[in-house]
């Protein structure tokens, strides 16, 4: 096979193949470790019946939705209403295109240099999912449901775009794999200088992601199931495929944004013990992937913990706290760098 072909097709299509079949396995799963989770916040014991302690039940659940009948109502706006579900899935998976697992070609599909904007420019595009499978539904509850996901994303996009232009200023780049390769130069992850556009970053990402305390688009108290009452099947599995599939998407961005992507626990203080042949073998991706989990973690904890805000309580928050807090570290960041020289 010609080189040339091997390197920009066949390479590329089997990183695409991997990377999807893990990120579908993986908001799978992420449904059964989120039950265990909440069952033992809550003291209870969780999926235990298929397989061995419910280790199985992600793939029932998956083949139940598969043959489970498909319903669509008879008033709806159809076509918009089968696009719905395709428009949250496919930004979800295609963010992950840029994203850096690790240092080498190997552990990525491709390096783009404004690989930043490109994230926050595909992933604003879900949020037309949300909305047009409220409004195609032809229900008042799915109507409430996507204008709420609307307003939502609206008040918290702005603090979350001016947390990640903190992590930019002091990167100088827009490139994923430039900031995380800054912190390894400077020997610090970007969460101790960042702490406040942190803080910003991930609750946004938690509200834009509709989960608990900002689940007011689904909230089943007041609309039933929201945005998605109406669906059934598989199209109803997509918006939930769609959902983990953002959470890790927020997880893995804050990992590269704030706390060193594929880099080990502080690089420059311990590199004789990681250079040391006892964990030496540990591959980069294996870090990238534990600081994932742990912020995934986080959403779990939270929907087993706090309860939901009001409406008006959200966007309070979003508009009158999170956005000139925001701003003002943007100015305080911008003007430390600016004394310091710059980054390297």
């Amino acid at each position: 096979m010609p080189e040339p072909l091997m390197t920009y097709l066949v390479i590329p299509l089997a990183k695409i193949v991997v990377i999807l079949l893990v990120l579908i396995l993986g908001a799978a799963y992420l449904t059964f470790f989120e039950r265990k989770v909440l069952a033992y916040i809550q003291i209870r014991v969780g999926p235990n019946r298929v397989g061995p302690r419910g280790w199985l039940q992600a793939i029932a659940d998956a083949l139940k939705l598969l043959v489970k009948e498909d319903l669509t109502p008879a008033r709806s706006e159809k076509f918009v209403f089968l696009l719905a579900p395709v428009l949250i899935i496919v930004p979800a998976l295609l963010v992950f295109s840029v994203i850096p697992f690790g240092p080498t070609d190997i552990w990525r599909l491709t390096d783009v240099n404004v690989a930043l904007l490109f994230v926050l420019g595909v992933s604003s595009v879900g949020i037309y999912g949300i909305i047009l499978g409220g409004w195609s539904s032809n229900n008042k509850y799915s109507l409430m449901g996507g204008l709420r996901s609307a307003a939502q994303l609206i008040s918290y996009e702005v603090p979350m775009g001016f947390a990640v232009v903190t992590v930019v200023v002091m990167a100088g780049s827009l490139s994923l794999v430039r900031i995380v390769e800054v912190q390894r130069e400077l020997g610090v992850w970007f969460f101790l200088p960042g702490i406040v556009a942190l803080f910003v970053y991930f609750v946004c990402g938690v509200a834009e992601t509709n989960r608990n305390p900002f689940d007011l688009p689904e909230a089943e108290s007041e609309l039933v199931g929201g945005f998605h009452t109406e669906y059934s099947g598989m199209k109803w599995a997509f918006f939930f495929l769609g959902e983990y599939a953002n959470m890790i998407v927020i997880s893995s961005m804050a990992t590269v944004l704030f706390f060193g992507g594929w880099l080990p626990p502080f690089p420059n203080l311990l590199a004789p013990l990681w250079a040391s042949p006892v964990l030496a073998w540990v591959p980069p991706p294996f870090w990238f992937l534990a600081k994932v989990a742990a912020f995934i973690f986080l959403y779990m904890w939270f929907r087993g913990t706090f309860p939901r805000y009001r409406f008006d309580q959200l966007m309070g928050l979003g508009w009158k706290v999170l956005l000139p807090v925001s701003l003002a570290n943007l100015m305080v960041v911008a003007l430390g760098v600016l004394l310091v020289g710059g980054p390297r």
